[in-house]
């Protein structure tokens, strides 16, 4: 991988609020400072507007935070994005997911051992990576588990990491290193 495309600022690109958060969530995660954080922040408006809605997904989501992080480590693997890859297997694992888990998401929603829950939400992050859309049956499965709130919230999760592997990918950042 090439060297990132936007460096990471420091304290006076990104301003003393950003940097601090940045330290702070390197020491929750295990590493440095989370490149993502100090790149996004040299935008300072548009990545506190970022961070407030991207917080309301995760860690503030009302889905449980074990189905949040599959949902994210299955988006990371279909974009085959590691820095978010790696990132959140550290979360994940915080959240009680196992190694176990952690390659069964890699295997995909067919792979034994998910519940019904799980296996419908894996199965709709895979549809709407390769087709951007829900089929009918797939729908109604989804729904047979989650409100209207939880299905809104799934669909933007999704969406939202595909965003950031995307943002990753051309901003050519890799994982963060731990501390």
């Amino acid at each position: 991988m090439s060297a990132p495309r936007i460096a990471p600022g420091g304290r006076r690109d990104v301003g003393a609020a950003t940097w601090l958060l940045s330290r702070a969530a390197g020491r929750v995660a295990g590493t440095r400072p989370p490149a993502l954080f100090l790149v996004l922040g040299r935008h300072r408006r548009l990545f506190r507007g970022w961070l407030r809605f991207a917080g309301r997904l995760m860690p503030r989501g009302t889905l449980p935070r074990r189905e949040t992080e599959l949902v994210i480590l299955r988006v990371a693997h279909l974009c085959g994005c590691a820095y978010e890859f790696e990132h959140h297997r550290r979360l994940g694992r915080r959240a009680g997911l196992t190694p176990a888990d952690v390659a069964r998401v890699e295997a995909g929603p067919g792979a034994d051992g998910w519940t019904e829950r799980e296996g419908a939400l894996l199965a709709a992050v895979d549809a709407l990576h390769h087709d951007r859309d829900l089929d009918d049956a797939l729908w109604r499965r989804l729904r047979t588990h989650l409100d209207e709130q939880g299905t809104i919230e799934l669909l933007l999760l999704a969406g939202h990491y595909e965003m950031l592997a995307t943002t990753i990918a051309a901003l050519r950042l890799a994982p963060d290193r731990a501390r």
